[in-house]
């Protein structure tokens, strides 16, 4: 960060950051427009008041879509999210012999410097909307730094939810008998069913060997 902008990242993105960009354009509320307690938020639609309704869409800039991307033209919503909201990363990959497996990263939006901003948006289309995300690092070993984060990820594409929704998806993943091979929730946090424990006690592993023993019920 430093060699190429000059400056370091500062306070919770201190650790470094992952930018999330999306091609072309993006649901408005992750502007982080809408207000829970005064804070940065995306709130169910039937939470939404007018004024959050207008403020998301005045912090939106509607560009031309690159037609490298879009053939049919279009336009494209640009924004850059504010800071400080709690946000679930997740991915689910396809994997031959396996079937899908799930991976989570929960964190937080972030705001950089300005210049720093600038800068590393201009590597890319700036008409697409920018999310700076900093994962919750951890002693695990796809955890230990940001950098490890992306480098076990298994593309450079996640659907993003607010909140820290970790556990659930974990559970849920449990109950179609998906396993998840990477995630950063805390281990008390974590309900799986009970068979999973006379499956061994790294539990992880244990997913593996309770899905492919009981079966999938996703399909």
């Amino acid at each position: 960060m430093k060699r190429v902008t000059g400056k370091e990242l500062t306070g919770k993105a201190k650790d470094g950051i992952i930018h999330l960009i999306n091609s072309g354009a993006t649901t408005l509320d992750a502007t982080g427009k809408q207000r829970k307690e005064g804070k940065p938020a995306m709130k169910p639609f039937w939470e939404i008041n007018e004024k959050e309704v207008e403020d998301c869409l005045a912090a939106t800039r509607w560009c031309p879509a690159n037609r490298d991307y879009f053939r049919g033209g279009g336009y494209s919503s640009n924004f850059l999210s504010e800071g400080g909201m709690p946000v679930t990363m997740s991915r689910l990959n396809l994997v031959k012999g396996v079937g899908p497996v799930l991976q989570i990263a929960e964190g937080w939006t972030v705001e950089i410097d300005p210049e720093i901003h600038k800068t590393l948006n201009e590597r890319t289309d700036q008409t697409w909307p920018t999310t700076w995300f900093v994962p919750r690092l951890t002693s695990k070993p796809a955890f230990k730094d940001v950098y490890s984060v992306m480098n076990n990820w298994g593309a450079n594409h996640g659907a993003i939810s607010y909140g820290h929704i970790g556990q659930d998806l974990i559970t849920l993943a449990s109950i179609l008998r998906i396993p998840v091979c990477m995630h950063n929730v805390e281990e008390d946090e974590i309900f799986r069913p009970a068979a999973w424990n006379a499956l061994g006690m790294d539990k992880e592993g244990a997913d593996y060997r309770a899905c492919a023993t009981f079966g999938p019920i996703y399909k």
